[in-house]
């Protein structure tokens, strides 16, 4: 897995205009190669009276999906240069659609592999990005005595605790980048007396 990647901090889109030409990006994150064109799909039905609805997604922390398309514009002038903008940007789980709206002046290749890249470029500084970064999961078991001030000490020590669970004992989890995980287990063995126990479990991607 890769240790983080990067992707759109929320869906948007940005219009950038060029020789009277308008170039709508719109932008979203996609967990699935589905979502991607189920988002794809909703911006053609929006857009339906465009010229040209192009696309590009990257699927996978490792982007093992990378998919683009022209839409009638000349071969690799559109999808091409949109898919180089997103792997540039090291983006990942990202989908992006540019609508033309044609202005009258043809571009040529030069102008349409600029235009389509840079409506890419542009919405993406515009519409911000965040990094996600890879975490180990893990379990602390500690008893109630002991629960509400490890829980408050983890939090503020900058801890990411995702759930916390009331039975018998205390179920905490966490999530830690994995070369901290040492360092965690003898931290809690200090802070609990040895009483917690501790069970590291899969991995998951979270914001950094």
């Amino acid at each position: 897995m890769q240790d983080e990647y990067r992707t759109v901090a929320g869906a948007g889109v940005h219009e950038t205009e060029v020789n009277r030409s308008r170039f709508l990006c719109a932008l979203a994150p996609a967990a699935t190669e589905q979502e991607a064109q189920e988002f794809i799909a909703t911006v053609r039905k929006e857009h339906a009276d465009a010229s040209h609805n192009c696309w590009a997604y990257v699927i996978g922390a490792d982007a093992s999906v990378q998919k683009a398309s022209d839409d009638g514009e000349p071969g690799g002038t559109a999808g091409v240069p949109m898919l180089q903008m997103l792997l540039r940007r090291d983006m990942r789980y990202v989908v992006a659609v540019v609508t033309r709206y044609f202005g009258g002046v043809k571009l040529g290749a030069g102008g349409l592999i600029r235009a389509y890249g840079g409506a890419v470029g542009e919405a993406l500084d515009t519409l911000g990005t965040r990094t996600r970064r890879r975490y180990r999961l893990a379990t602390v078991t500690v008893d109630h005595q002991r629960a509400g001030k490890l829980e408050n000490d983890l939090r503020t020590g900058g801890r990411e605790v995702r759930d916390v669970r009331y039975g018998e004992a205390v179920t905490i989890e966490i999530a830690l980048p994995d070369a901290d995980v040492d360092a965690f287990r003898s931290w809690l063995a200090d802070a609990t007396a040895g009483t917690a126990a501790f069970e590291p479990g899969g991995e998951a991607y979270g914001d950094a």
